[in-house]
């Protein structure tokens, strides 16, 4: 029988739709590193989420391994180059999560323009300020999308209704529009983005995209919307540019500072995050763009059908 590896908790639907397939399936969710890389080589699949790294250290001592299954979008924890040259597929699950993220986004920056937050907690302390909390409406706006995947392409389908103009970006597609975007190129973002929103993989290209420079290069003050990764944003710059007003106002679901399986801030808190929590028109969250109650199921789904379709096992009666 094909044995698979679990390394971090999955939503049931995932070992038992693999184990009804003739696969049989392993959970090791505490196991450290070391641990894992003794016993690796015995696996034909692996199921990761982030908490461990596949660099080609690993990879190297998996030798029977045929595929790694990430639960979720990014893929920068797993050596793909490395692991395709060692004949192992790799799957990710973005389908799963694009629809959470989409709407998580518009909940953002609806709350962002609307200071919604900042008026909840007044309201709660006692002061009723209806002029300090006036908002701005998205309609006649324009929003310039920088990515146009699973994630970029989900937030565009739901600003439908809102009477904006979508433009979007993205390096490594052409002809993608639509209906729900205008593909346009980056200098036209910079110059007609009145919010923007990173919706990229994190890779050596992305790291700190979003820096003093890219800041600089837009027209308008805008609205910086972030549901990526944490470090595709500087964060010593984004709060030099919210303190001079060329970045209006900031939604943030990640932050440069998680730690690796972005379950919790790491190390001790920089000045700068401590300006990004006290700041009235900054909202963040705890990476849960793509983590609604639904997600979990739809990205194992997902997931599945992808390995099976490559690898179809044998189905137990």
């Amino acid at each position: 029988m094909k044995k698979v590896l679990i390394l971090d908790p999955v939503h049931p639907v995932l070992p038992e739709s693999l184990a009804r397939n003739g696969y049989t399936c392993e959970l090791r969710f505490q196991e450290s590193r070391q641990e894992l890389e003794k016993i690796c080589g015995g696996y034909f699949g692996l199921i990761v989420r982030s908490r461990l790294t596949l660099d080609r250290e690993f990879l190297v001592k998996a030798s029977g391994l045929r595929f790694i299954g990430r639960v979720g979008s990014g893929m920068e924890n797993i050596d793909v180059e490395f692991a395709l040259k060692r004949g192992i597929r790799c799957f990710n699950s973005p389908e799963g999560n694009r629809d959470s993220v989409g709407e998580h986004a518009v909940g953002m920056l609806l709350a962002l323009l609307n200071r919604l937050m900042k008026a909840d907690r007044e309201v709660k302390n006692g002061r009723w300020d209806r002029e300090g909390n006036r908002g701005m409406e998205l309609n006649g706006m324009t929003v310039g999308i920088i990515g146009y995947g699973n994630m970029g392409s989900a937030f565009a389908a739901r600003l439908n209704g809102f009477g904006v103009r979508v433009i979007s970006y993205d390096k490594y597609k052409q002809h993608y529009s639509d209906g729900n975007t205008e593909e346009t190129t980056l200098p036209e973002i910079f110059r007609r983005s009145d919010v923007v929103s990173l919706h990229v993989p994190l890779t050596e290209e992305t790291r700190y995209l979003a820096d003093e420079r890219f800041f600089g290069k837009f027209e308008k003050n805008i609205w910086l919307l972030n549901t990526s990764r944490g470090p595709v944003v500087q964060t010593r710059d984004l709060v030099k540019a919210l303190q001079t007003g060329k970045v209006l106002g900031a939604a943030l679901d990640v932050l440069e500072y998680e730690d690796t399986s972005f379950e919790s801030l790491s190390g001790s808190e920089p000045e700068e995050l401590r300006f990004l929590k006290q700041a009235p028109n900054v909202i963040l969250t705890p990476h849960i763009a793509g983590s609604s109650s639904e997600s979990p199921f739809k990205m194992a789904t997902v997931l599945v059908k992808k390995i099976l379709e490559a690898f179809p096992g044998t189905p137990v009666s």
